[in-house]
């Protein structure tokens, strides 16, 4: 998940599931992509989009786990934000799907604005906050996915959204402010 997460920025989900099957058939463990030539990396992940950057974080990431956290994960999301590459995103994101820790994905900005969780806060931990005066602590991951979803789904960002099918027509700030100026 550390891996296809930095991977998945400016890339779609679809992509990031092509590329990793043969960036670990070649470099199976985290000491092999340790010791790879950020070069071999960078050609596996090309088709993600921004290869050499991607490479180099995924290279120094796999670095530092082997050699301050003997191949292991942290499960700690300030040790997590230390490893390069790996943002509050991603760090909620590991908390929250493989350590079963609170974690609430900031993925959420636009929909938590548009249904009217947050008001017009557009920074990623200024939303985490608000959100997490919200939402359960044992909830925030599921929540996050949920939302999500809903997202690609329902109220999408690049299409006019589905209001009409929405099971949330009756709390979403948007969907109020269409009625009354209709």
């Amino acid at each position: 998940l550390l891996i296809s997460v930095r991977l998945a920025a400016q890339c779609t989900d679809a992509r990031v599931n092509q590329v990793v099957p043969g960036l670990y058939e070649k470099f199976p463990t985290i000491s092999a992509l340790a010791d790879a030539d950020e070069s071999d990396i960078e050609e596996i992940v090309r088709p993600c989009g921004l290869g050499k950057s991607k490479a180099r974080d995924i290279k120094a990431c796999m670095t530092m786990l082997r050699d301050e956290y003997d191949c292991k994960v942290p499960d700690d999301f300030n040790k997590l934000l230390k490893l390069p590459g790996v943002g509050r995103k991603s760090a909620n994101l590991i908390m929250g799907d493989v350590f079963g820790k609170p974690a609430i994905d900031t993925h959420c900005i636009r929909l938590s604005n548009r249904i009217g969780l947050v008001d017009g806060i557009k920074e990623p931990k200024k939303v985490e906050m608000a959100l997490w005066k919200l939402i359960p602590p044992e909830e925030g991951s599921d929540f996050c996915h949920r939302l999500v979803i809903h997202g690609r789904e329902i109220c999408t960002a690049r299409t006019s959204p589905y209001c009409h099918r929405c099971c949330l027509n009756d709390i979403c700030e948007k969907n109020g402010v269409e009625k009354e100026n209709s």
